[in-house]
């Protein structure tokens, strides 16, 4: 979920734009808004997630694994969208530093990588857990689940590396400077032609070739299906509308990123072209970052096992703070009732001095 891999805003000085203008009308209104409105959405979200699927439980899906990893992923994206926000804001003028520069590019690259292959994973456990059901009872296990991700992470660290040095702070003009990708460079250019197939097509190939197994072996059973099966269809239904939706979210701009890489390879493009491609890779940014909010939604509408987990987390949730307003209640009403007696009794013992020196002052001498 990278804005530096869009770089719809810069690295186009080599061509020129004056008869097609790439700019968007009011695009640094709506596309500050537009990332705010994720970040706080994804942000909530996201910990809902974690805090919910974390939640102390007997029985535990080792598909959830996979859910709390992709989350974490998204809930580290989520954390870099108020810069380019406040940068976008700015005609994309990056006011942060080279070293938030690189770093929040990096994250973001890690990010864009891991959530595909957390993807890919799922596909893969359920494919072995309906195709091949018998030959997955040894592999389908916590622990190899658990090394799975820890593979997913460092390779997703090793394949942000690019974004990390080829990302640099640029000034453009005397005064405006830009968070920007070093596109002169060839081996980047093809790390990132690399990289698009290696993190989307070929990922979204295995999805597609474990869901059609799937679908096939299930259309098999179906007059015999019983509750398990049921079960397994609405997991099978959840994890396909998450791929689905991300699919959707990048499809649209790894077209546009990958006719932008074909295109640089051939030197100048025409003024029209470029125009096209910033407009389209801007647009469709936008739908992209859809991607590290929209699971969580996901999850509430279509995950009965989620939403019973989060309906006992807000309940646990609600039951400390009763507890916490009940016990503060109750220590402040004995607190209360405390000092209502101890000035009830100074009181008392001021109108009975009041008394005695009064009687005294009646006696007569």
């Amino acid at each position: 979920h990278d804005p530096s891999d869009f770089d719809y805003n810069a690295d186009y000085s080599n061509f020129s734009t004056e008869d097609c203008d790439g700019d968007l009308p009011y695009a640094k209104i709506y596309i500050p808004i537009f990332y705010f409105v994720i970040f706080f959405t994804g942000l909530f979200g996201n910990v809902f997630v974690i805090a919910a699927m974390t939640l102390k439980q007997t029985t535990k899906r080792l598909v959830d694994i996979f859910v709390i990893n992709l989350a974490v992923a998204d809930l580290v994206f989520v954390f870099t969208l108020p810069l380019w926000s406040v940068s976008a804001a700015f005609d994309d003028q990056w006011l942060f530093g080279g070293v938030l520069c690189k770093l929040s590019s990096y994250v973001i690259a890690v990010n864009r990588y891991s959530s595909i292959f957390f993807m890919t994973g799922m596909s893969v456990d359920r494919y072995m857990a309906v195709v091949k059901l018998l030959d997955s009872k040894f592999i389908r296990t916590r622990r190899c689940i658990l090394i799975t991700c820890t593979i997913i992470w460092i390779i997703s660290l090793v394949m942000g590396i690019p974004s990390l040095v080829y990302r640099d702070l640029s000034t453009q003009d005397s005064e405006h400077t830009y968070c920007i990708e070093d596109q002169d460079s060839i081996i980047f250019k093809g790390i990132s032609l690399a990289s698009l197939f290696l993190a989307f097509v070929l990922p979204v190939i295995i999805i597609l070739f474990c869901y059609c197994s799937i679908s096939a072996r299930l259309y098999s059973h179906f007059h015999h299906a019983n509750r398990y099966d049921q079960k397994r269809k609405k997991t099978l239904k959840i994890i396909f509308t998450i791929i689905t939706a991300f699919v959707c979210s990048w499809l649209p701009f790894n077209t546009f990123k990958t006719l932008y890489l074909l295109f640089s390879f051939q030197g100048k493009m025409p003024p029209c072209r470029v125009g096209i491609l910033r407009q389209g890779l801007t647009i469709t940014a936008c739908f992209a970052f859809l991607s590290s909010c929209v699971n969580p939604i996901i999850y509430t509408f279509l995950d009965n096992h989620f939403r019973k987990r989060a309906h006992r987390l807000l309940v646990k949730a609600l039951g400390r703070y009763t507890e916490r307003r009940n016990s503060f209640g109750e220590s402040w009403a004995s607190e209360t009732s405390s000092t209502f007696v101890s000035r009830i009794r100074a009181n008392s013992v001021k109108e009975l001095q009041n008394m005695n020196k009064t009687q005294q002052n009646t006696i007569p001498t």
